[in-house]
């Protein structure tokens, strides 16, 4: 199990903005990689009222519960590896298993019954340094749809906001407020549950 804060910055693209980006940083597609995340939460979205996100990610080389809540700066995301049937047995039930994870959501919304699963977004990513940080370049599926986003993780908020602006500006690419991966599916989610 492991804790850390996230700082990170955000911006949706187009799709010509995304392959400008390709072009500008030489990005090929033998540079992406694969990966699903898989989303939890209650009907009532008890989570997301908490400004909270629980997911298992799937990558290459296994899978990783993730519960991420507010923190005075950034996210807290607490992380614990898990095995392949673990998560599919998540997967199944919606209930998660014993460790870390299961006892920060358990403060958070006590019956972990009503835990559900409510599908996945799959993201073709590549990621690379630049200029202290990490850049992520990110092609998202998920309920019929799918975006386009650039992502800036840094340890610095000030000189990273900096460092971001100043890309977006030179690529002449406008600044978009932009939500995170689960507030994107959650919103198409929740749409998706009054239709």
């Amino acid at each position: 199990m492991t804790e850390n804060i996230e700082i990170e910055f955000k911006n949706m693209l187009t799709a010509e903005e995304f392959r400008r980006l390709l072009n500008f940083f030489n990005v090929t597609a033998s540079d992406f990689k694969k990966q699903t995340n898989h989303y939890f939460d209650t009907r009532s979205f008890s989570l997301k009222e908490n400004g909270s996100a629980l997911r298992i990610r799937e990558k290459e080389n296994g899978f990783e519960m993730t519960l991420k809540q507010p923190a005075p700066r950034g996210l807290l995301e607490t992380n614990q590896s898990i095995s392949a049937d673990a998560a599919k047995d998540m997967i199944h039930s919606g209930k998660p298993i014993e460790g870390a994870v299961k006892e920060a959501v358990s403060r958070l919304i006590g019956n972990l019954d009503s835990l559900q699963y409510f599908g996945s977004l799959t993201t073709i990513r590549a990621e690379f340094e630049y200029k202290g940080g990490l850049l992520v370049l990110d092609h998202s599926y998920y309920l019929n749809l799918e975006d386009y986003e650039i992502e800036y993780e840094v340890a610095d908020e000030e000189e990273g906001s900096k460092i971001f602006s100043a890309l977006l500006e030179g690529l002449n690419i406008p600044i978009r407020p932009t939500d995170n991966k689960i507030r994107r599916f959650y919103l198409a989610k929740y749409h998706q549950l009054k239709e």
